[in-house]
């Protein structure tokens, strides 16, 4: 080729040949879909960013994020479901493992003692003789305070009646003896729906005992050979896997004993609190409210002021509404001393969680499965964030020593 003056251009420089990058001298630059001749930009290519077919970064990583999210939630929703469809194993399962984060210490005391097996029978019939103890403690209680109790509900609802139609309700007279009337008449015109329910509590007692007996099973297993059992779980794994699986395990079991221990010992202490405090007041069944008090408090949050609620009601039916105000405040002393002391002191080690993480679990939990939800939620959700910070630990570790 000759240039404009018709000398014979020379050969090509190096950023001319062939494979090279052009110079910008002899590229076609583009303003606005146009070239730099002036000609427009061939048809079929779109500048980038003008839209079509190029998707912005955000949405692209947003789509991503989604259809993750997407089906980690499926997942989660047939993990649930399929607990749902054999709740009663999951709660014997649960159950099991309950005893075997309590009955453990004990047992390894009683190893020292005795064959493990040996320790393994006295903790588990131990165990059932307390808890039929309890029971009987009780059922002799109401037996004993019935006649009491009858003269003073009595009583008590006249009072409540009165109150009730002064300042500030100002109820008509004789509203709650029309409502009493009411449900005398709704349970008469249903008494098949009540029988039938009547016998679907037999039902729900069958699967109760039955749930029991599975539970008492499992956790003889555990508490005898659970390690052995676990170190079966970990060899059938793959080689490369075994590490993060052994140390979710154990972070796991770790937080769940803590978190069940801990649960005990602010149950009991709220207790005694409570029945001491009705016994002060001379308010009736304490005991047994003290014992509802007990298994209230498994519930976070919502358990002990609901079993409190419950125990002032009981005293403003036989003592009163001065005597039902002190119980009422009895509430409030209780509930600080357990967020503000017991808590902290206790259940600091094994549950890291915020107080609005572990009410909405509670929430979910009880929307999900009832009462059942409403307990596994906190110690599952305490689970799972443990094992998660230990397996982020791990693997910022490993990342360190390469």
């Amino acid at each position: 080729m000759r240039n404009r003056s018709g000398r014979q251009r020379g050969p090509s420089s190096g950023a001319h040949r062939a494979g090279a990058p052009r110079s910008t001298h002899g590229a076609l630059r583009t303003y606005g879909g146009r070239r730099a001749g002036g000609g427009r930009r061939p048809a079929g290519t779109r500048r980038p960013g003008s839209g079509g077919d190029v998707v912005a970064p955000a949405l692209r990583v947003a789509a991503a994020y989604g259809w993750r999210l997407i089906v980690v939630g499926v997942a989660v929703y047939a993990v649930f479901v399929a607990l749902g469809r054999f709740h009663l194993v999951t709660l014997a399962l649960f159950a099991a493992l309950v005893l075997t984060a309590l009955l453990g210490p004990p047992i390894n005391l009683l190893h020292r003692l005795m064959p493990r097996a040996a320790a393994v029978a006295v903790a588990l019939v131990g165990s059932i003789v307390l808890l039929f103890g309890v029971l009987s403690l009780i059922g002799a209680t109401v037996a004993g305070e019935w006649q009491g109790l009858r003269r003073e509900f009595s009583g008590g609802v006249a009072r409540i009646e009165r109150w009730l139609e002064g300042p500030p309700f100002h109820l008509r007279d004789g509203t709650l003896a029309h409502l009493q009337e009411w449900v005398s008449r709704f349970v008469s015109s249903h008494r098949g729906t009540v029988i039938s329910t009547a016998l679907s509590g037999v039902d729900r007692l069958v699967e109760a005992l039955t749930v029991v007996a599975l539970a008492l099973f499992c956790s003889v297993f555990f508490l005898h050979s659970g390690d052995r059992m676990w170190q079966w779980f970990g060899g059938q794994l793959p080689s490369a896997g075994r590490p993060s699986v052994h140390l979710a395990g154990r972070t796991a079991w770790s937080t769940f004993t803590g978190y069940t221990r801990g649960i005990v010992v602010v149950a009991a202490t709220n207790a005694v609190l409570v029945g001491v405090g009705l016994f002060v007041l001379g308010v009736p069944l304490a005991v047994p409210l003290a014992v509802l008090e007990f298994f209230a408090a498994f519930i976070p949050l919502v358990g002990s002021p609901v079993a409190l609620a419950v125990a002032a009601v009981v005293a403003l039916a036989a003592k009163g509404p001065v005597v039902a105000a002190v119980v009422v405040l009895l509430i409030v002393v209780i509930g600080q001393f357990e967020g503000h002391v017991l808590h902290p002191l206790v259940m600091s080690r094994a549950v890291r969680l915020h107080p609005v993480v572990v009410a909405l679990a509670v929430v979910c939990g009880a929307v999900t499965a009832g009462v059942l939800g409403a307990i596994v939620a906190v110690p599952l959700v305490s689970v799972l964030w443990s094992v998660y910070g230990a397996l982020r630990t791990r693997r910022g570790s490993v990342a360190a020593t390469r």
